[in-house]
């Protein structure tokens, strides 16, 4: 049995020679977390796609009910979509998908592009900025905010809790954020009832009150916390770790300010070097299964890395190259695949695509200010992101 890498800090800085290694000793592999829970680590391209359609388990609520953890995490945030198994999962997904139509998603374009050439426009010719700050993080938050339909006066502390829900191994933190954006949500659901608006959140309340499949008061509130949490973290990361990658690649780079109409196919690539979740969520085998020949055991935890899949040289030759004309890279796995695949996947391609267009026309000197071994990355086995990305303009 192999031994975890994700206790180690290194990992968190590059993760992709230990994922290599794991592939290397097996694709799909039994490894020890803290020396009493063995977890099956899934690496490979072809078994990740077959474990995301697997008979495994999303339910975290029936894993952990006979391990009492101390924790005390608001329902809200346990307990979404993301946690459930059909039927209850198929049920959710048809009834947010009525609500997050392809056409309101294309409709927000033109404010993604205004704002986006807001917070560049205010950086000053020869300074330095932390990307991560002053655009990655700022741009996803206010556009899923504005489409939820949160007022901007709440936005900062928005984005406040939410990174508080990703701060790894600090449980007080977390579970103090869970309830906190929790009970904000629950009195702005209120307030769209009372008044509603063209939100989503007042469409989702539609749906709620009237449809007759309807949402309960309880799911209401875990979809709202959902869509908001998980409809900027991941966006912020692959906005930080894709400019990232063209500042490292400068030939890269080079053709797409000569070709910027090529921006929009570049994303799949950049999404594949380097996947914004890198372990998907939780998942476990509530009986045996077998994946590529190897049998999980039943109650065993299983981690899909799709950071590793999309660098399986079995699939992507040359995989730690980013190379912009790729041809099979829109097959990456960054936003999943099957039932569970992210609904927001277009939303947070279009983000991307958009501010790296907004880049190339506004900041054609940018480059990095701070060599890339200085720089500091998330302490998150979920998300692969930098905490900050200190650049000149």
């Amino acid at each position: 049995m192999a031994s975890s890498p994700f206790a180690d800090p290194a990992f968190y800085a590059d993760r992709y020679p230990a994922y290599a290694a794991l592939r290397t000793a097996s694709p799909v592999l039994q490894v020890s977390l803290d020396g009493a829970t063995t977890a099956t680590v899934v690496t490979g391209y072809d078994e990740a796609r077959q474990a995301f359609t697997a008979p495994l388990s999303k339910d975290t609520g029936a894993y952990f009910a006979d391990k009492p953890s101390g924790r005390s995490l608001h329902p809200a945030v346990a307990r979404t979509m993301l946690a459930a198994d059909p039927p209850e999962h198929t049920r959710l997904r048809r009834l947010v998908t009525k609500a997050l139509t392809p056409a309101r998603i294309d409709g927000l374009r033109p404010y993604i592009r205004s704002l986006a050439e807001q917070l560049v426009g205010m950086w000053e010719s020869g300074s330095e900025v932390d990307l991560v700050e002053e655009l990655a993080g700022p741009l996803p938050v206010t556009v899923i905010c504005q489409l939820l339909g949160v007022p901007k006066t709440d936005r900062d502390s928005i984005r406040s809790w939410s990174t508080d829900l990703f701060a790894t191994g600090d449980h007080a933190r977390i579970d103090g954020a869970s309830h906190a954006l929790a009970g904000y949500m629950a009195e702005l659901i209120e307030a769209k009832r009372t008044h509603p608006d063209h939100s989503l959140l007042s469409d989702l309340i539609t749906v709620h009150d009237q449809d007759e499949d309807r949402l309960s008061e309880d799911e209401l509130l875990s979809l709202a916390v959902l869509l908001l949490v998980a409809g900027h973290e991941t966006t912020t990361a692959a906005i930080g770790t894709s400019v990232l990658a063209l500042l490292q690649h400068p030939a890269e780079l080079a053709h797409l300010r000569t070709s910027p109409h090529c921006v929009a196919g570049a994303v799949d690539e950049l999404l594949r070097y380097d996947s914004p979740v890198s372990i998907a969520t939780w998942r476990w085998a509530p009986e045996e299964v077998e994946l590529a020949g190897t049998t999980v055991p039943g109650g065993s935890p299983v981690f899909i890395c799709p950071g590793a899949a999309n660098r399986d040289p079995a699939k992507f030759p040359d995989p730690d190259r980013l190379d912009l004309g790729r041809a099979n890279a829109a097959s990456h796995l960054a936003f999943g695949h099957g039932i569970h695949r992210c609904l927001g996947a277009p939303l947070a391609s279009a983000e991307v695509e958009i501010v790296l267009s907004v880049l190339l026309a506004h900041s054609p000197g940018l480059r990095l200010a701070v060599p890339a071994d200085q720089l500091v990355w998330r302490q998150s086995r979920l998300v692969r992101g930098l905490v900050t990305l200190p650049v000149h303009v």
